[in-house]
């Protein structure tokens, strides 16, 4: 199935799937602290960010990356400036600055690696975030002008997740509220 083919497929579909350059992945359900996290950081996200040229969407934007043939579903997205869309549906982001990944059992290899890998082809990506569902912990990669990126490490409740490309903070107390984790 080539690219155009998938996107008129998914728009007809009940559940959601990635396209990795001809292969058709199912996307999976979340639990129970993935949905808490995704909501906690869209909503401190989308605070922030009032009020400023910037929109933050949570797990039904598509984005595509023409450089992978890849058409994948971020768990957050954040774009600042006038949003690009593949076409007039307004369902497929091609610009996004920020996006965020929340990490399952299922997902984790995926994500840090060849998702990670795709992801770094859009020119307009500037950080990379995942977040740990087991324990108060989150990565942040940014992209500096060299072309690498830079690892950050945000670890325990009391720490302050620091988003530099949009000029804000987000405490992991805010991330994880309501999240109970397990030895």
């Amino acid at each position: 199935m080539s690219p155009e083919e998938f996107l008129v497929w998914e728009r007809a579909e009940e559940f959601r799937h990635e396209y990795r350059d001809g292969e058709i992945v199912a996307m999976s359900g979340a639990r129970r602290a993935h949905n808490l996290i995704s909501v906690n950081m869209t909503r401190e996200l989308s605070t922030s960010l009032r009020g400023r040229d910037c929109e933050t969407y949570a797990s039904e934007m598509r984005v595509w990356i023409p450089k992978s043939r890849l058409y994948t579903y971020p768990d957050i997205v954040v774009v600042c400036g006038e949003p690009q869309f593949i076409d007039d549906e307004f369902d497929t982001l091609l610009n996004p600055i920020v996006v965020v990944e929340i990490l399952s059992e299922s997902t984790e290899s995926y994500d840090r690696g060849r998702k990670f890998e795709q992801y770094r082809r859009l020119d307009t990506l500037k950080e990379y975030i995942l977040i740990s569902q087991s324990r108060p912990y989150v990565e942040r990669f940014v992209k500096h002008g060299d072309g690498f990126w830079r690892l950050a490490e945000f670890n325990g409740p009391e720490a302050v997740l620091v988003i530099e490309s949009l000029g804000i903070s987000i405490s992991l107390t805010a991330i994880y509220e309501k999240v109970k984790f397990t030895d």
